[in-house]
């Protein structure tokens, strides 16, 4: 998308997205995976596509986000909104805590000590079993209401309707990040990534600016973890290892570095893909490791990178045979 696309038109990418996708996938439960591991993405993006920063903790946010909402659904009650906003702002501050040690370090060094958080709060949830069920996972989830004084109080107990609010938060936040990427903080993350000593020589607090896009970060892929446990109704721990931190980093480059659409065409690719490869054969992940070695070879810069130079060739061939006499 052209940097002066209007919000509107990226609200109606959105909406066009979280609508057609049901009609295209088997079931409500999928459609809503992708939605949710698409914000999920979104929040990896930020940190490798837009400033640089290759992240191993994102499973840390994620699993910290469905334990936070599993455990006030189970005891506060406090209703959708308040527990989702809460659960944001909590992974947004263990997002800065990591930010604030990991950022002291550059390259590798940075990339473990993301790692080592990650793998911090892993043994944190399966030494807390009274708290966070231990190996078994955080049960008896209850999926919140939402409740309008005076006017209604809706549940989320089907699938549709729980795709509904999926839904509906999703194209929020994506029109928030298209704003995000798209603002002067946007344009200062991108700078960082491509010359981080000249960013700094101009004037720009490098370390400040990747607190605050790790704080983002956090928030959404917080988000997508509370959604997640609400959605299968149980907190696994594995949703806070570093298989979960892998797949989230398999969907960003997949869809592509840099793009908040490519991150949700990461998400359904890696998701339907591994959806039919389960189907045709027991040792589906071998096929899906080939998909990713050939996407890694041939599509270096993600499939929605791919697609948007095979639209600009069929743009270009067009255009040719417009101009023959």
């Amino acid at each position: 998308m052209l940097t002066k696309t209007p919000l509107f038109v990226h609200f109606l990418a959105a909406f066009a997205i979280a609508a057609v996708l049901p009609m295209l996938l088997p079931s409500y439960v999928l459609a809503t995976e992708i939605l949710l591991f698409g914000l999920a993405v979104i929040g990896c993006n930020l940190l490798l596509g837009y400033t640089g920063l290759l992240s191993f903790g994102q499973a840390l946010f994620f699993g910290s986000g469905s334990y936070f909402a599993g455990l006030m659904s189970i005891h506060l009650n406090l209703g959708i909104v308040p527990t989702l906003l809460i659960t944001m702002a909590l992974g947004a501050l263990i997002a800065i805590l990591v930010g604030v040690f990991a950022i002291r370090r550059a390259g590798i060094y940075f990339i473990m000590l993301t790692l080592a958080f990650a793998q911090l709060g892993y043994y944190i949830a399966f030494l807390a079993e009274p708290i966070t069920g231990g190996e078994d996972g955080l049960l008896d989830i209850q999926r919140p209401a939402l409740s309008i004084p005076f006017v209604a109080k809706f549940e989320f107990d089907s699938d549709f309707s729980f795709y509904a609010l999926t839904g509906a938060i999703f194209i929020v936040v994506f029109v928030l990040m298209q704003r995000l990427v798209k603002s002067p903080l946007g344009t200062v993350l991108t700078a960082i990534k491509q010359n981080e000593a000249r960013a700094e020589a101009i004037g720009y607090n490098v370390k400040l600016y990747k607190i605050v896009v790790f704080a983002f970060s956090g928030s959404v892929t917080a988000l997508a973890g509370a959604l997640y446990a609400f959605m299968l109704k149980f907190a696994p721990l594995s949703n806070i290892d570093l298989e979960t931190s892998s797949q989230i980093l398999f969907m960003t480059i997949l869809g592509g570095l840099g793009s908040i659409y490519g991150s949700v065409l990461g998400s359904a690719v890696f998701l339907v893909a591994s959806d039919f490869f389960a189907e045709l054969w027991p040792r589906w992940m071998i096929l899906l490791g080939l998909l990713l070695i050939f996407v890694m070879l041939y599509m270096p810069g993600g499939v929605s990178k791919s697609l948007e130079d095979l639209f600009a060739k069929i743009s270009a061939a067009k255009d040719q045979r417009g101009k023959k006499p």
